[in-house]
């Protein structure tokens, strides 16, 4: 018989990932959006790379504050806080009557995506049990990815009524689903934001932050529910305690032992170095690298609609099997074949045509879902695995600051590189990439599928 909750833990990760899916919404719905704003506001490739990129501005802001405040005052307060910016945002970008007002509103929406990308996984791998926590961490990737597709499908149907409805429409939903459409599309993700912020409101604060906080009669209340029967609850606390007690000294001075501060340099490589093999630049850029090969709007976002659900069914499949197969092994089968991928991509674009443009949806596809099932379900696993309970919301910080360094630098390079090195030279650069993320992942980071979150901080000190 088990001695855990299975049921009332995945309730509880599911609410939490939920973040996930405004973070993969707020990220790819901007994909739709950008031949339409830059066509009203007139603006030039620079000019295009801002607007996608001013919300990766205020999501390494959101990231860089998110540790410290989720240390300060729990899990549960600041994804709260995080759900009020995505619906700021929504409502902001909707009503906003200038480019300078849409960035400032696209910024709020980005610090919370910052927020999410921390605290979300964090809470759930600090409620996870050992043998799932893989799994549980991993339903955040796919929330992510179903955030992915939901824009996907948004965009593409408001695409389809903008097109189908008369010139002469007047009414304020003509406005904004017809002839500003990217408002609707932008617009929409207030709906989702306001479901997450009611639903943080039924689930507890993470045990682990509780007893930090010397609360361990509220941290009882809920392991008592995680775990069942009195030893197995009294032996979580008990490790958690020694965990915590152990780490003696400011957060900084913990920083910078020698094993844990590899351990947030190792965390830093994979977080930055996974932004520049191009996954990013798929999701922002999809449309304008489909329609570069010759293919209409309608098909790109058609097409960019495949590429989301591919997304999202891999990211189950990587749900089903993080925890049997292994973090490390994931990420060597998927790498090898995203690196493969996009030497095929960029030789498509360089000596293919559309009259083969089902082989550019093939690569494109296969890279995804390459993609999917190792970095993009993987990385998150780790960073929410590799550090001590007292600083792991500093930690994560780091790591997720310079990833989103690398994606805003990737979401502001990639008009420049498609328009100078051409989509061939752009995808063999990503190619390349691949190879340092191989080798540290290979040489550099321990396997920590089966491990406690407390046997894995001891592996590094």
């Amino acid at each position: 018989m088990r001695s855990e909750n299975i049921k009332y833990v995945t309730f509880l990760s599911v609410i939490a990932a939920c973040g996930g899916f405004l973070f993969g919404y707020d990220t790819a719905v901007i994909s739709g959006t950008i031949v339409k704003v830059a066509e009203q506001f007139q603006l030039d490739v620079i000019q295009q790379g801002w607007y996608v990129g001013c919300a990766l501005i205020g999501s390494i802001f959101g990231v860089s504050v998110a540790g410290v405040v989720g240390d300060k005052y729990g899990r549960k307060k600041t994804m709260v806080a995080a759900a009020v910016l995505f619906s700021m945002s929504a409502i902001g970008c909707t009503m906003v009557n200038s480019f300078s007002a849409l960035v400032f509103y696209r910024i709020i929406g980005g610090i919370g995506i910052g927020v999410v990308s921390i605290i979300s996984p964090l809470y759930i791998s600090e409620l996870a049990v050992t043998r799932l926590r893989g799994s549980l961490v991993a339903t955040y990737q796919l929330a992510i990815t179903v955030g992915f597709l939901g824009a996907y499908w948004v965009n593409y149907h408001i695409l389809e009524y903008s097109s189908a409805l008369s010139p002469d429409a007047t009414g304020f939903a003509n406005y904004i689903f017809g002839k500003e459409f990217w408002r609707g599309m932008l617009g929409a993700e207030t709906l989702p934001a306001l479901i997450f912020f009611i639903l943080i409101f039924f689930i507890p604060e993470s045990p682990r932050w509780l007893i930090s906080k010397n609360n361990e009669a509220e941290a009882l209340s809920t392991l008592n529910k995680i775990y069942i029967g009195k030893e197995a609850v009294n032996q979580q606390l008990s490790e958690i305690k020694t965990s915590i007690q152990s780490a003696v000294g400011s957060d900084w001075t913990l920083i910078r032992k020698p094993g844990i501060f590899k351990a947030i340099v190792y965390g830093v490589l994979i977080a930055i170095l996974g932004q520049f093999m191009g996954v990013n630049a798929v999701l922002y850029y999809g449309p304008m690298i489909f329609e570069s090969s010759g293919l209409s709007g309608g098909d790109s976002l058609f097409y960019q609609i495949l590429v989301g659900l591919v997304n999202t069914i891999t990211t189950v499949i990587a749900l089903l099997i993080i925890d049997k197969v292994g973090r490390k092994k994931l990420v060597y089968f998927g790498v090898s074949g995203m690196l493969i991928s996009l030497v095929a991509l960029a030789a498509f674009f360089k000596f293919g045509s559309t009259d083969y443009s089902y082989l550019l949806l093939i690569f494109f596809l296969a890279y995804i879902f390459c993609c999917a099932i190792s970095i993009c379900a993987v990385v998150w696993v780790l960073l929410s695995e590799m550090y001590p309970t007292k600083i792991r919301g500093v930690a994560m910080s780091i790591a997720g600051f310079s990833l989103w360094i690398g994606t805003y630098c990737i979401g502001q390079l990639t008009p420049w590189l498609l328009e100078n090195a051409k989509p061939a030279g752009t995808f063999l650069l990503f190619a390349f990439m691949c190879l340092p993320y191989m080798w540290i992942v290979w040489r550099k980071i321990p396997e920590t599928a089966g491990k406690s979150l407390e046997e894995i901080e001891q592996h590094w000190e």
